[in-house]
Protein backbone atom coordinates (compact mmCIF):
# COMPACT_ATOMS: atom_id res chain seq x y z
CA UNK A 1 0.00 0.00 0.00
CA UNK A 2 0.96 3.27 -0.22
CA UNK A 3 0.80 5.30 2.68
CA UNK A 4 0.37 8.79 3.12
CA UNK A 5 2.47 11.46 3.96
CA UNK A 6 2.30 12.79 7.71
CA UNK A 7 1.62 16.28 5.76
CA UNK A 8 -0.18 15.48 3.02
CA UNK A 9 -0.57 18.98 2.22
CA UNK A 10 3.67 18.05 1.55
CA UNK A 11 2.04 16.08 -1.42
CA UNK A 12 0.11 18.09 -3.02
CA UNK A 13 1.37 20.37 -5.13
CA UNK A 14 0.23 24.12 -5.10
CA UNK A 15 -1.69 26.18 -8.29
CA UNK A 16 1.54 28.53 -8.29
CA UNK A 17 4.00 25.95 -8.42
CA UNK A 18 2.24 24.44 -11.54
CA UNK A 19 2.28 27.79 -13.08
CA UNK A 20 5.80 28.10 -12.52
CA UNK A 21 6.61 24.52 -13.98
CA UNK A 22 4.71 25.00 -17.06
CA UNK A 23 5.09 28.91 -17.45
CA UNK A 24 8.07 27.97 -20.34
CA UNK A 25 5.16 26.37 -22.25
CA UNK A 26 4.18 28.36 -25.55
CA UNK A 27 0.23 29.59 -25.17
CA UNK A 28 0.04 29.86 -29.27
CA UNK A 29 1.69 27.41 -31.18
CA UNK A 30 1.50 27.66 -34.91
CA UNK A 31 0.35 24.20 -36.95
CA UNK A 32 -0.12 24.58 -40.84
CA UNK A 33 -0.28 27.98 -41.15
CA UNK A 34 -2.95 28.31 -38.20
CA UNK A 35 -2.20 29.56 -34.49
CA UNK A 36 -3.81 27.10 -32.15
CA UNK A 37 -4.15 28.45 -28.32
CA UNK A 38 -3.32 25.84 -25.96
CA UNK A 39 -5.17 24.93 -23.39
CA UNK A 40 -3.83 25.20 -19.53
CA UNK A 41 -2.59 21.66 -17.92
CA UNK A 42 -4.49 20.83 -14.91
CA UNK A 43 -2.86 20.28 -10.99
CA UNK A 44 -4.46 18.99 -8.49
CA UNK A 45 -3.18 16.46 -5.59
CA UNK A 46 -2.10 12.96 -7.15
CA UNK A 47 -1.39 10.28 -5.02
CA UNK A 48 -2.49 6.91 -5.34
CA UNK A 49 -3.48 5.02 -2.15
CA UNK A 50 -3.33 0.59 -2.41
CA UNK A 51 -4.21 -1.13 -5.35
CA UNK A 52 -0.34 -0.39 -6.20
CA UNK A 53 -0.35 -3.40 -8.92
CA UNK A 54 -2.85 -1.21 -10.65
CA UNK A 55 -0.79 1.92 -10.97
CA UNK A 56 1.92 -0.50 -12.35
CA UNK A 57 -0.22 -1.43 -14.75
CA UNK A 58 -1.08 1.54 -16.12
CA UNK A 59 2.42 2.82 -16.13
CA UNK A 60 3.38 -0.80 -18.28
CA UNK A 61 0.71 0.73 -20.63
CA UNK A 62 2.29 4.21 -21.30
CA UNK A 63 5.95 2.09 -21.82
CA UNK A 64 7.96 2.25 -25.20
CA UNK A 65 10.28 -0.69 -24.89
CA UNK A 66 11.40 0.34 -28.86
CA UNK A 67 11.56 2.78 -31.53
CA UNK A 68 8.52 1.37 -32.89
CA UNK A 69 6.52 0.59 -30.68
CA UNK A 70 3.59 2.92 -29.49
CA UNK A 71 1.86 3.73 -25.91
CA UNK A 72 -1.48 1.81 -25.03
CA UNK A 73 -4.86 3.76 -24.39
CA UNK A 74 -5.96 1.63 -21.66
CA UNK A 75 -9.43 1.96 -20.22
CA UNK A 76 -10.06 2.24 -16.49
CA UNK A 77 -13.36 0.83 -15.53
CA UNK A 78 -15.13 0.50 -12.40
CA UNK A 79 -17.94 2.64 -10.28
CA UNK A 80 -18.47 6.05 -9.96
CA UNK A 81 -16.27 7.66 -6.79
CA UNK A 82 -13.48 4.38 -6.44
CA UNK A 83 -10.89 6.68 -8.02
CA UNK A 84 -10.33 6.22 -11.81
CA UNK A 85 -8.98 9.38 -12.59
CA UNK A 86 -7.33 9.92 -9.72
CA UNK A 87 -5.15 6.72 -10.18
CA UNK A 88 -4.69 8.12 -13.98
CA UNK A 89 -3.22 11.61 -12.19
CA UNK A 90 -0.96 9.60 -10.22
CA UNK A 91 -0.03 7.99 -12.95
CA UNK A 92 1.14 10.99 -14.95
CA UNK A 93 2.73 12.53 -11.66
CA UNK A 94 5.59 9.59 -11.68
CA UNK A 95 6.22 10.18 -15.70
CA UNK A 96 6.57 13.84 -14.72
CA UNK A 97 4.61 14.89 -17.70
CA UNK A 98 1.83 17.88 -18.30
CA UNK A 99 -1.63 16.59 -17.41
CA UNK A 100 -4.79 17.91 -19.41
CA UNK A 101 -8.03 16.27 -18.43
CA UNK A 102 -11.01 16.23 -20.91
CA UNK A 103 -14.49 15.84 -19.02
CA UNK A 104 -16.65 13.75 -21.84
CA UNK A 105 -20.76 14.89 -22.07
CA UNK A 106 -23.43 13.15 -24.33
CA UNK A 107 -23.45 16.12 -26.33
CA UNK A 108 -19.88 16.40 -26.66
CA UNK A 109 -18.26 16.95 -30.47
CA UNK A 110 -16.09 16.49 -32.85
CA UNK A 111 -15.19 20.06 -32.87
CA UNK A 112 -14.83 19.87 -28.89
CA UNK A 113 -12.63 17.08 -28.63
CA UNK A 114 -10.24 18.88 -31.21
CA UNK A 115 -10.09 22.75 -32.26
CA UNK A 116 -13.09 25.29 -31.64
CA UNK A 117 -13.36 28.36 -33.70
CA UNK A 118 -14.08 31.55 -30.89
CA UNK A 119 -14.61 34.94 -32.27
CA UNK A 120 -12.37 37.62 -30.29
CA UNK A 121 -12.85 40.90 -29.52
CA UNK A 122 -11.71 42.32 -33.02
CA UNK A 123 -13.86 40.16 -35.18
CA UNK A 124 -11.35 37.52 -35.70
CA UNK A 125 -11.44 33.90 -35.55
CA UNK A 126 -9.30 32.30 -32.82
CA UNK A 127 -8.47 28.80 -32.33
CA UNK A 128 -8.15 27.06 -29.37
CA UNK A 129 -6.97 23.74 -28.81
CA UNK A 130 -8.76 21.38 -26.71
CA UNK A 131 -7.03 19.72 -23.66
CA UNK A 132 -6.68 16.28 -25.67
CA UNK A 133 -5.11 18.36 -28.45
CA UNK A 134 -2.74 20.40 -25.99
CA UNK A 135 -1.87 17.08 -24.54
CA UNK A 136 -0.73 16.14 -28.08
CA UNK A 137 1.26 18.65 -29.25
CA UNK A 138 3.10 19.49 -25.39
CA UNK A 139 3.38 15.79 -25.14
CA UNK A 140 1.29 15.45 -22.24
CA UNK A 141 -0.56 13.19 -20.46
CA UNK A 142 -4.83 13.75 -21.17
CA UNK A 143 -7.29 11.50 -19.22
CA UNK A 144 -10.48 11.30 -21.15
CA UNK A 145 -12.99 11.32 -18.25
CA UNK A 146 -16.14 9.30 -18.43
CA UNK A 147 -15.53 8.49 -21.93
CA UNK A 148 -18.73 6.20 -22.42
CA UNK A 149 -20.81 9.00 -21.92
CA UNK A 150 -19.10 10.26 -26.00
CA UNK A 151 -21.61 9.30 -28.68
CA UNK A 152 -19.82 7.21 -31.84
CA UNK A 153 -19.45 10.77 -33.83
CA UNK A 154 -17.28 12.44 -31.66
CA UNK A 155 -15.18 9.01 -30.97
CA UNK A 156 -14.74 8.37 -34.88
CA UNK A 157 -12.28 11.66 -34.99
CA UNK A 158 -10.38 10.20 -32.63
CA UNK A 159 -9.65 6.47 -34.65
CA UNK A 160 -6.56 7.80 -35.83
CA UNK A 161 -5.06 9.12 -32.98
CA UNK A 162 -5.36 5.91 -31.22
CA UNK A 163 -3.72 3.89 -33.98
CA UNK A 164 -0.56 3.66 -35.17
CA UNK A 165 -1.16 7.28 -37.11
CA UNK A 166 -1.40 8.81 -34.53
CA UNK A 167 -2.81 12.26 -35.90
CA UNK A 168 -5.98 13.81 -35.80
CA UNK A 169 -7.87 15.75 -38.66
CA UNK A 170 -9.66 19.33 -37.50
CA UNK A 171 -12.44 20.20 -40.23
CA UNK A 172 -13.28 23.47 -38.46
CA UNK A 173 -9.43 24.91 -38.95
CA UNK A 174 -8.68 22.69 -41.84
CA UNK A 175 -5.20 21.02 -40.49
CA UNK A 176 -3.58 17.79 -39.37
CA UNK A 177 -1.99 17.64 -36.08
CA UNK A 178 -0.01 14.74 -35.13
CA UNK A 179 0.81 13.58 -31.99
CA UNK A 180 3.88 13.96 -29.89
CA UNK A 181 5.89 10.83 -29.24
CA UNK A 182 5.26 11.79 -25.52
CA UNK A 183 2.02 12.02 -25.77
CA UNK A 184 -0.38 9.45 -23.96
CA UNK A 185 -3.54 9.02 -22.71
CA UNK A 186 -6.44 6.84 -20.49
CA UNK A 187 -10.08 6.47 -20.86
CA UNK A 188 -12.20 6.63 -17.49
CA UNK A 189 -15.91 4.46 -18.00
CA UNK A 190 -18.07 4.33 -15.47
CA UNK A 191 -20.24 1.09 -14.90
CA UNK A 192 -23.78 2.47 -15.29
CA UNK A 193 -26.70 2.56 -17.74
CA UNK A 194 -26.32 6.16 -18.63
CA UNK A 195 -23.86 5.44 -20.96
CA UNK A 196 -23.55 5.04 -25.10
CA UNK A 197 -22.51 1.87 -26.60
CA UNK A 198 -18.76 2.40 -27.63
CA UNK A 199 -18.33 0.72 -31.26
CA UNK A 200 -16.01 -2.27 -31.62
CA UNK A 201 -13.61 -0.16 -33.86
CA UNK A 202 -12.62 1.92 -30.66
CA UNK A 203 -13.03 -0.68 -28.45
CA UNK A 204 -10.12 -2.51 -30.11
CA UNK A 205 -8.16 0.71 -30.18
CA UNK A 206 -8.28 1.11 -25.96
CA UNK A 207 -6.61 -1.56 -24.74
CA UNK A 208 -6.45 -2.94 -22.33
CA UNK A 209 -9.33 -3.19 -20.11
CA UNK A 210 -7.80 -2.27 -16.20
CA UNK A 211 -10.41 -3.23 -13.60
CA UNK A 212 -10.81 -0.68 -10.16
CA UNK A 213 -12.20 -2.66 -7.68
CA UNK A 214 -13.13 -1.42 -3.86
CA UNK A 215 -10.56 -0.91 -1.56
CA UNK A 216 -9.52 -3.57 1.07
CA UNK A 217 -10.89 -1.69 4.93
CA UNK A 218 -7.24 -0.63 5.66
CA UNK A 219 -6.84 1.19 2.32
CA UNK A 220 -10.19 2.87 2.67
CA UNK A 221 -9.13 3.85 6.38
CA UNK A 222 -5.82 5.44 4.65
CA UNK A 223 -7.64 7.15 1.35
CA UNK A 224 -10.19 8.52 4.02
CA UNK A 225 -7.38 10.23 6.31
CA UNK A 226 -5.01 11.49 3.67
CA UNK A 227 -8.27 13.64 2.36
CA UNK A 228 -9.45 14.27 6.09
CA UNK A 229 -6.70 14.55 7.92
CA UNK A 230 -9.01 16.70 10.37
CA UNK A 231 -11.48 13.81 10.84
CA UNK A 232 -11.78 11.95 14.35
CA UNK A 233 -10.98 8.68 14.43
CA UNK A 234 -14.35 7.71 15.69
CA UNK A 235 -16.07 9.48 12.60
CA UNK A 236 -13.39 7.95 10.31
CA UNK A 237 -14.14 4.26 11.74
CA UNK A 238 -18.17 4.37 11.49
CA UNK A 239 -17.75 6.14 7.85
CA UNK A 240 -14.86 2.69 6.88
CA UNK A 241 -17.26 0.49 8.78
CA UNK A 242 -20.61 1.48 6.43
CA UNK A 243 -18.36 1.60 3.47
CA UNK A 244 -16.96 -1.94 4.11
CA UNK A 245 -20.35 -3.53 4.66
CA UNK A 246 -21.70 -1.56 1.89
CA UNK A 247 -19.33 -3.56 -0.63
CA UNK A 248 -19.57 -6.91 1.00
CA UNK A 249 -23.49 -6.34 0.06
CA UNK A 250 -22.52 -5.65 -3.94
CA UNK A 251 -23.74 -2.03 -3.56
CA UNK A 252 -22.14 1.41 -5.23
CA UNK A 253 -20.96 3.38 -2.04
CA UNK A 254 -17.66 4.87 -2.81
CA UNK A 255 -14.61 6.25 -0.67
CA UNK A 256 -15.70 9.68 -2.42
CA UNK A 257 -19.36 8.87 -0.62
CA UNK A 258 -17.32 8.23 2.66
CA UNK A 259 -15.35 11.34 2.14
CA UNK A 260 -18.26 13.91 1.52
CA UNK A 261 -20.60 12.13 4.21
CA UNK A 262 -17.19 12.77 6.42
CA UNK A 263 -17.17 16.47 5.52
CA UNK A 264 -21.12 16.92 5.98
CA UNK A 265 -20.79 15.88 9.60
CA UNK A 266 -17.67 17.55 10.33
CA UNK A 267 -18.83 20.66 9.34
CA UNK A 268 -22.59 20.46 11.30
CA UNK A 269 -20.52 19.52 14.67
CA UNK A 270 -18.58 22.60 13.77
CA UNK A 271 -21.12 25.17 12.97
CA UNK A 272 -21.96 25.54 16.68
CA UNK A 273 -19.44 25.00 19.05
CA UNK A 274 -21.41 26.24 22.01
CA UNK A 275 -23.77 23.22 21.61
CA UNK A 276 -21.83 19.81 20.00
CA UNK A 277 -23.82 17.56 18.27
CA UNK A 278 -22.65 13.87 18.78
CA UNK A 279 -20.65 12.16 16.66
CA UNK A 280 -23.09 9.17 16.11
CA UNK A 281 -26.17 11.65 15.21
CA UNK A 282 -23.79 14.05 13.53
CA UNK A 283 -22.93 11.24 11.38
CA UNK A 284 -26.19 9.38 11.21
CA UNK A 285 -27.72 12.96 9.73
CA UNK A 286 -25.02 13.00 7.10
CA UNK A 287 -26.09 9.59 6.31
CA UNK A 288 -29.01 10.08 5.25
CA UNK A 289 -28.59 13.55 4.15
CA UNK A 290 -25.74 12.95 1.45
CA UNK A 291 -26.70 9.05 0.31
CA UNK A 292 -30.11 8.53 1.10
CA UNK A 293 -32.61 7.01 3.64
CA UNK A 294 -31.86 3.95 2.27
CA UNK A 295 -28.66 3.84 3.42
CA UNK A 296 -29.78 3.67 6.33
CA UNK A 297 -30.73 0.01 6.26
CA UNK A 298 -28.30 -1.29 3.92
CA UNK A 299 -29.35 -4.88 4.03
CA UNK A 300 -32.62 -3.95 3.21
CA UNK A 301 -31.33 -1.91 0.23
CA UNK A 302 -29.66 -5.06 -0.65
CA UNK A 303 -32.44 -7.05 -0.85
CA UNK A 304 -34.28 -4.34 -2.87
CA UNK A 305 -31.39 -4.25 -5.46
CA UNK A 306 -31.78 -7.81 -5.94
CA UNK A 307 -35.28 -8.06 -6.19
CA UNK A 308 -35.24 -5.42 -8.99
CA UNK A 309 -32.50 -6.98 -10.71
CA UNK A 310 -34.06 -10.43 -11.17
CA UNK A 311 -32.53 -11.88 -8.06
CA UNK A 312 -32.59 -15.66 -7.83
CA UNK A 313 -36.54 -15.93 -8.09
CA UNK A 314 -37.35 -18.14 -10.60
CA UNK A 315 -39.37 -17.27 -13.68
CA UNK A 316 -43.06 -16.58 -13.61
CA UNK A 317 -45.88 -18.75 -15.20
CA UNK A 318 -49.61 -17.45 -16.31
CA UNK A 319 -50.71 -19.78 -13.24
CA UNK A 320 -48.95 -17.33 -10.82
CA UNK A 321 -50.93 -14.00 -11.96
CA UNK A 322 -54.23 -15.89 -10.62
CA UNK A 323 -52.98 -18.36 -7.99
CA UNK A 324 -50.02 -17.16 -4.74
CA UNK A 325 -47.43 -20.06 -4.68
CA UNK A 326 -48.99 -21.91 -1.81
CA UNK A 327 -52.54 -22.17 -3.10
CA UNK A 328 -53.71 -25.66 -3.34
CA UNK A 329 -55.59 -24.92 -6.79
CA UNK A 330 -52.18 -23.63 -8.10
CA UNK A 331 -51.69 -26.08 -10.85
CA UNK A 332 -48.20 -26.02 -10.66
CA UNK A 333 -48.17 -26.72 -6.99
CA UNK A 334 -46.19 -29.44 -5.67
CA UNK A 335 -47.93 -30.93 -2.69
CA UNK A 336 -45.68 -32.61 0.30
CA UNK A 337 -48.24 -35.94 -0.26
CA UNK A 338 -46.85 -36.03 -3.62
CA UNK A 339 -43.29 -36.07 -2.77
CA UNK A 340 -43.87 -38.91 -0.58
CA UNK A 341 -45.69 -40.96 -2.78
CA UNK A 342 -43.03 -40.62 -5.79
Amino acid sequence: MNSPSPNPSEDRPSQASASDRFAREPEVVQIGGVELKLAHPYDAASDWIGQNELLMQLLACWLTVDESDLPLTPRLIGSPGVGKTQLAIAATKRQGLPLYIYQCTADTRPEDLLITPVLSRGGEIAYHASPLVSAMITGGVCILDEGNRMNEKSWASLAPLFDSRRYVESIVAGITIPASAEFRSAVTMNQDESTFEIPDYILSRLQPTLQVGFPNKQDEMAILQYHLPFAEPEMLALTVDFLQRSHELKLDFSPRDGINLLRFAIKRMKQNPSHPVAHDVAWQEALEKCLGDEAVDLESLAERRKRTLGGDAVPLGLADLFFDADDPLHPDREDEDDDDLI
